[in-house]
């Protein structure tokens, strides 16, 4: 679970550069489409990098933590619950936003299931 984290860590935040750029540069959005999209870059970027984290703490453990295993799987699903829903949004005319909390939830849980098994964690 590691290698996948720290693989998909790496490639979100890597995309999460695509989708700034894209946002900053394009003439195509409004101003609120251009929060949406400066919104869900900022905590895909974060969360990538929790993903790292996250990668990080299970390669050091000598056991394999189901809480960090658990709190990599919300970064992954809260990223596409949180940034992707803001997304939609940007890019279509679709109103995603009752999906937007689901994904901030599981971040959270994501960080409090990080801090309990982190160095020294269960």
């Amino acid at each position: 679970m590691a290698r996948l984290f720290f693989s998909a860590g790496s490639i979100l935040a890597a995309l999460a550069v695509v989708m700034g750029a894209v946002g900053a540069h394009s003439q195509a959005f409004d101003e609120v489409q251009t929060v949406w999209i400066d919104k869900g870059v900022r905590y895909q970027m974060f969360h990538s990098l929790a993903l790292l984290c996250t990668a990080l703490v299970l390669a050091f453990q000598n056991t394999t933590s189901t809480l960090a295993v658990l709190a990599g799987l919300c970064f992954l699903a809260g990223i596409a619950l949180f940034s992707g829903s803001l997304y939609i949004m940007a890019f279509t005319s679709v109103d995603a936003g009752y999906i937007t909390p689901a994904g901030g939830f599981l971040f959270m849980a994501g960080w409090l299931c990080l801090a309990v098994s982190g160095p020294g964690g269960k």
